[in-house]
């Protein structure tokens, strides 16, 4: 079973540690090698299914600590310096990052819009112009009933129609249902893996959860992956 439509390779170890700023090498580092491979990954989603853009993209990752926060918090910086209006919305209710990631704080978010405490302008963040950041906000006790509910579902209708993208991060697929409620409502995902550790039958079992409920993998994006400097950035398309 072939896992999706390209996949990406992300040169160097994948940034997780707690400094906002190793994570965002789109926004310390635009010129640098790792920045370059985010662009070259928003050129395959913009361009790449010239039939069916993606306009809502969920994130995912078979497992924690593989990069699915991290890189969704860079293809929203490298979406929106291309003038695109953007919008990243932290739906990992379990252990949200996003806020993390640009160095905000997660006192209010999406539970807050949810339940009618705030509206979207309220609540959310700039961190770049033409990028707007929804954190989490308090965690509720039941996030899979949360995300599954009609205003959820009427939420990121709205969104669609307010933005030109809106990416969404997920918990990790293997670990809790939430990222299989979530992306029934997304235009496909995009999967996350750590080259050196996700296991190929995680990877498999973790499609094959995603594809039960009708979602189109976008592709996936490889990180922590050692490759030769001149192979920063191959791509390689399956039909």
């Amino acid at each position: 079973m072939f896992l999706s439509r390209f996949k990406h390779r992300t040169p160097g170890k994948g940034a997780n540690g707690g400094d906002p700023n190793s994570r965002l090498v789109t926004v310390v580092d635009p010129a640098g090698a790792c920045s370059e491979a985010y662009r070259s990954m928003r050129a395959n989603l913009l361009y790449g299914f010239i039939d069916s853009p993606p306009r809502v993209i969920v994130v995912t990752s078979p497992g924690r600590g593989e990069g699915k926060t991290t890189t969704c918090a860079n293809l929203g910086v490298v979406l929106a310096q291309a003038e695109n209006n953007t919008l990243i919305v932290d739906c990992d209710l379990r252990g949200p990052g996003i806020h993390k990631a640009f160095g905000l704080r997660n006192m209010y978010g999406i539970v807050d819009v949810l339940g009618g405490e705030l509206d979207l302008q309220e609540a959310c963040h700039v961190p770049v112009p033409g990028l707007q950041v929804l954190t989490a906000g308090p965690i509720p006790p039941n996030s899979a009933e949360f995300l599954s509910s009609t205003r959820f579902a009427k939420f990121v209708d709205e969104v669609r129609t307010q933005f030109d993208y809106v990416l969404i991060d997920t918990p990790p697929a293997q670990s809790v249902s939430d990222s299989t409620v979530v992306a029934p409502h997304g235009d496909g995902v995009v999967l996350v893996l750590d080259a050196q550790n996700t296991r190929k039958g995680k990877v498999r079992q973790t499609v094959r959860r995603l594809e039960a409920v009708g979602t189109r993998i976008l592709g996936t994006v490889m990180n922590n992956a050692k490759v030769p400097r001149s192979a920063y950035y191959e791509y390689v398309y399956e039909g």
